[in-house]
């Protein structure tokens, strides 16, 4: 059987498999944004330590290098590319109906015009492309650097596409707890977050101290979430 399979690449999987669950429950039938955005969280933690989980293995091949610089790409192009894309168009095919917080329910979303409708599919397909334009010269610039410099990089060119594992969990959450459709800000964030993908500006490496504070955002955005819709709801 091709590929690897060791405990160095766990992670990249399970941020596959969480990429790919949500994907499927937002493009299932009416759409599961706020479902969708749990996997998108699970995917950003994955990431976080799926480097150096891997770094902790000193007698990997270079084979077994490139090859998880290779999945782990493509992981996060599902993850941070097409998953917050899917979250989109999922909140575009439903909305929610607020009686009083936190009683509301999904509805099918009728009130958006074709040409809006279109618009805003538009900004999520180039969302996704330019992720994957942002992953691919990620890749590039990185085999250059491995062959002239040892040890990690400082800094990164354009915004890195894990930053979509906060931004866009908190414009869900903002949506929770605000009864007004903010379906219109989300796209107009992953407008933005997309032009940052493949902008030049340099973006610091984030230390383990900043890591763990990221992490520590998601998982109350992710507790505030889960109270409102297991706990409120009942």
């Amino acid at each position: 059987m091709i590929g690897f399979y060791d405990y160095t690449v766990i992670l990249t999987y399970i941020s596959m498999i969480s990429a790919t669950t949500g994907i499927m429950l937002c493009l299932n039938d009416i759409g599961h944004p706020y479902l969708g955005m749990f996997f998108l969280m699970l995917c950003g933690l994955c990431d976080a330590f799926d480097g150096k989980v891997a770094r902790t293995k000193k007698s990997r091949t270079e084979q077994m290098k490139k090859f998880g610089i290779q999945i782990d790409s493509l992981s996060d192009l599902a993850a941070f590319g097409i998953l917050p894309a899917c979250i989109g168009i999922a909140m575009l095919r439903s909305s929610i109906e607020y009686l009083t917080f936190p009683d509301f329910r999904f509805l099918h979303l009728a009130d958006k015009s074709t040409i809006i409708k279109i618009v805003l599919t538009i900004i999520a397909v180039l969302y996704a492309l330019a992720a994957m334009v942002r992953l691919a010269y990620f890749n590039v610039l990185e085999e250059e650097r491995q062959e002239t410099e040892t040890g990690v990089r400082k800094t990164y060119t354009g915004l890195p596409v894990t930053s979509s594992a906060l931004v866009f969990p908190t414009i869900l959450l903002i949506h929770i707890f605000c009864s007004a459709d903010l379906t219109i800000l989300y796209f107009i964030f992953l407008a933005i977050v997309g032009s940052l993908f493949v902008s030049d500006i340099q973006v610091k490496k984030p230390t383990t101290k900043n890591i763990l504070i990221m992490i520590s955002i998601g998982l109350i955005e992710a507790i505030a979430l889960a109270f409102v819709f297991i706990v409120m709801k009942k």
